[in-house]
């Protein structure tokens, strides 16, 4: 995927929240959270401590190749991470594309934090970036990812079986920057 337009990634921060470029030295703070049972129930399984070194060190690489990555999502008066969100450049069904994550450690769901670190990568993605289009996908009974997409303006275009997960019916959500 080629990307026009690499800037180097900045905190960003949202009325409740810090979104910052991860540091090797996170790992320890966001392994409780991505090898979570229940935080990681849609996914087909939890993260293992060598999977969570590798999560970080993909969006180290990321920030230096396309100028965006995943953030650290932490609480904006204390350094607790509580989540992640960002941008992958990615391939689903064959076509690729910039896939918006976002994963929220349990204890702090149903708080609408998803959808303020969402909206703050969508915006810088659109306005910073200049990133032409934004996905996101999900297993098809994850609701409350469904509610984060459709808050943040996307669109629903395609069912597929996701080989990724455990062939879990998957939905893509497509969002133009207009």
């Amino acid at each position: 995927m080629n990307i026009d337009r690499a800037l180097p990634m900045m905190p960003l921060q949202t009325t409740r929240l810090m979104l910052r470029p991860y540091q090797q030295d996170d790992v320890d703070c966001l392994l409780p959270i991505l090898s979570d049972p229940t935080t990681m129930e849609f996914w087909s399984q939890p993260l293992t401590r060598e999977q969570v070194v590798k999560w970080i060190s993909h969006s180290l690489q990321s920030y230096d190749q396309y100028g965006f990555g995943r953030y650290a999502v932490t609480l904006e008066n204390s350094d607790e991470l509580i989540g992640d969100v960002g941008l992958l450049a990615t391939t689903i069904v064959d076509e690729p594309v910039i896939d918006l994550g976002y994963i929220i450690h349990h204890p702090y769901w149903a708080k609408g934090y998803a959808i303020e670190a969402a909206t703050a990568v969508r915006d810088y993605a659109f306005s910073t970036l200049e990133l032409p289009t934004l996905h996101v996908n999900m297993p098809w009974n994850h609701r409350g990812s469904q509610r984060v997409a459709e808050r943040l303006g996307m669109t629903l275009i395609k069912q597929f079986d996701n080989p990724r997960n455990r062939y879990i019916r998957t939905l893509l959500y497509r969002l133009d920057r207009t």
